[in-house]
């Protein structure tokens, strides 16, 4: 693997896919959110369930 900026990848494709996480991840929250389930993601390496308040979005991504 090389430690090229994705912006760099040979793959056209390749750039739009963290856009394209990020918005599957955002449907995510919000789907949870509006049906009051939870998510599990990672955090400090860790596996975490998420719900509730915290499933609103933050500004910090």
């Amino acid at each position: 693997m090389s430690a090229r900026p994705i912006s760099q990848a040979r793959d056209r494709d390749l750039p739009a896919s963290l856009a394209a996480l990020r918005r599957a991840a955002a449907a995510a929250r919000e789907t949870a959110a509006r049906t009051g389930t939870a998510i599990v993601i990672v955090r400090d390496r860790k596996m975490v369930r998420v719900a509730g308040p915290a499933l609103q979005p933050s500004r910090e991504r």
